[in-house]
């Protein structure tokens, strides 16, 4: 649970980000990631949120910090500022309208403009339940992330199918990268150890692949502050 593991100490931070159009099922897929849960009366996301999980990689314990950002136009000046930093992101559409699917290639853009060029990502068609309704084959979802260079899965929030893969197989090669980027500096720095974690110290760290910085819990407690106040903000300016 998101709430239960917030405390618990971890070796790894990981931001990630979950990206598409307003109502493609990001708040769903999330909450069935971090909490085993499904809405049917879940309401758009306003703003960003965000809830954790931790999972087990490597031996390492890894706190996923996973963003969700609202997708309608109005909100994506602010949004788009919570990609930096992230290093993996779900771009998710819904097989059941062509538009959010057509519209991909402009998110991705807009995540590439803002992210690392090593930020992995992992494209998701989600609701997969809904097969008699579908507009977008999944032929045509591995053809745009073979060209994209992405993973790429079908998932569905409600039946819970493939959602624990979709997001595990972004924690797992984030770690994969970050492995391979500790074992580099270690090497430049002259260390001809097993490049374990001699760059990045264990525990409570959000890792950046371009830059490490270490951020305490406690900050991240004034980031969900401010979220809030931003929400509160918002409700104003849109009411």
């Amino acid at each position: 649970m998101a709430e239960e593991s917030y405390d618990k100490e971890c070796d790894y931070l990981f931001k990630a980000v979950l990206i598409g159009d307003s109502a493609v099922g990001k708040s769903n897929l999330l909450s069935r990631f971090t909490r085993d849960e499904f809405r049917l009366d879940s309401k758009p996301t306003i703003g960003v949120d965000f809830a954790y999980r931790n999972v087990c990689v490597g031996g390492k314990t890894i706190k996923a910090q996973i963003w969700d950002t609202a997708g309608q136009e109005r909100f994506r000046a602010i949004t788009s500022s919570y990609y930096r930093g992230a290093l993996g992101a779900l771009l998710i559409y819904d097989i059941t309208r062509r538009q959010t699917f057509q519209n991909i290639k402009k998110w991705l853009s807009e995540l590439r403009g803002f992210s690392s060029r090593d930020t992995v990502v992992v494209l998701v068609g989600n609701k997969s339940d809904l097969g008699q309704s579908r507009e977008v084959e999944e032929e045509e979802g591995k053809s745009l992330a073979e060209l994209e260079g992405l993973y790429f899965l079908e998932t569905s929030a409600l039946q819970n199918q493939n959602v624990e893969e979709a997001f595990l197989s972004m924690i797992e090669r984030i770690h994969e990268v970050l492995i391979q980027k500790i074992t580099l500096d270690n090497k430049s720095n002259g260390d001809d150890g097993d490049g374990a974690v001699a760059v990045v110290p264990a525990g409570r760290e959000i890792v950046n692949i371009d830059e490490v910085t270490a951020t305490r819990p406690d900050q991240v407690t004034v980031v969900r502050e401010q979220v809030e106040l931003k929400e509160s903000a918002l409700e104003v300016i849109w009411r």
